[in-house]
């Protein structure tokens, strides 16, 4: 199981006050000598954290996989190719949000998302999709030739206990159709270190992208021993 570690909010801390601190860049340094196996930063149209320096720098200095999340647009297209991150996922974006809410609306944007990936895979960056944990979206997916999903855990995660191994079934049930077709299955969105391990030991998922929950333990503990946690409980599962 891989572990890719989103910065996103280390830059919102940053921006909160306009200043040159904290550095993502500095983070992501910390995260992989901690052990991540990955980077990921949300580049967003309204660049509410992460703004392009961050991403041309981090391009330049991350050793390990960087994961560049973005809409499926002409500007963002046309940054990845010119920055050539090892993956780029699509994901959806509303400018109210306060972060992502769901999976890509596949159907609905079926030409916009399809013509992105295929720009991109022309251009030889690896496109995953971010999408809701059904086997209809992964089958959707397939037909618009993306060779990675990233399954959004966000359900999983605001479920009440009960209802929790319904969605977890819900993930199986999209992992295992992901495999079946060649997929890369990865999984994010909401993940802390009480609920991650029932999700890291689901058969198949092979990658966790995860944020906000490593992002503010650090703030008490430092990056790197919230990091090592969050990679050790994956580790276990």
């Amino acid at each position: 199981m891989k572990l890719h570690i989103n910065i996103d909010h280390i830059a919102t801390l940053r921006q909160a006050r306009g200043t040159r601190y904290p550095d993502p860049v500095w983070a992501a340094a910390i995260a992989e000598l901690a052990g991540a196996d990955g980077i990921t930063v949300h580049l967003r149209e309204d660049r509410r954290h992460i703004q392009d320096r961050d991403v041309e720098l981090l391009r330049k200095t991350v050793r390990t996989v960087l994961n560049l999340e973005m809409a499926a647009t002409e500007e963002m297209v046309a940054i990845a190719r010119r920055l050539r991150p090892d993956i780029v996922t699509l994901v959806p974006e509303k400018r109210a949000e306060r972060t992502t809410e769901g999976g890509l609306d596949l159907e609905g944007r079926r030409s916009s998302i399809g013509r992105s990936v295929e720009e991109l895979s022309g251009a030889g960056i690896p496109v995953s999709l971010f999408i809701d944990p059904t086997v209809e979206a992964v089958r959707v997916a397939h037909e618009l030739h993306a060779p990675r999903i990233e399954l959004h855990t966000g359900y999983y995660c605001d479920a009440a206990t009960g209802d929790q191994f319904g969605e977890l079934d819900r993930l199986a049930a999209a992992s295992r159709e992901g495999r079946s077709r060649g997929l890369h299955v990865a999984a994010g969105h909401g993940l802390d270190y009480p609920n991650v391990v029932p999700v890291a030991a689901l058969e198949g998922i092979t990658e966790l992208n995860i944020g906000h929950a490593v992002i503010a333990r650090a703030v008490f503990v430092g990056i790197d021993r919230a990091v090592r946690d969050m990679a050790a409980l994956v580790g276990k599962a």
